[in-house]
């Protein structure tokens, strides 16, 4: 499995950050090994309209089995959905905090979006 997590730092230990196709990085995490890579997402950061979608499918590419993000747009949670990514939103803290609440069961995947879109 492999849980991409929305945040501000290139670690484990780094905030998350609660936007989704303007996060700064996604960090793709072995929920089991704590085994993570660093996406970075700067071709999003200032596109005036357009940032979840691309993102959504940085996701996508990435096949990534769950995202964990503070919020999602409607656009980029159609492109989540359509590829069978499960999509959780409403996570703070930590990325390590949100990959342990998700693992015990205190974060569980949504039905769709939490925000209307151009959310910045």
């Amino acid at each position: 499995m492999k849980i991409a997590v929305t945040s501000t730092g290139d670690e484990l230990i780094s905030d998350m950050d609660p936007r989704f196709g303007r996060a700064k990085y996604f960090i793709m995490v072995n929920p089991e090994t704590l085994e993570y890579e660093i996406v970075e997402n700067k071709q999003n950061l200032n596109l005036p309209q357009g940032a979840g979608i691309q993102a959504a499918k940085t996701i996508v590419d990435q096949k990534a089995d769950v995202l964990i993000s503070g919020n999602c747009g409607p656009k980029a949670f159609q492109v989540l959905n359509a590829a069978g990514t499960k999509v959780v939103t409403g996570a703070k803290g930590r990325v390590i905090d949100a990959i342990t609440q998700y693992k015990s069961g205190q974060l569980q995947a949504v039905e769709g979006p939490n925000v209307e879109g151009h959310w910045v």
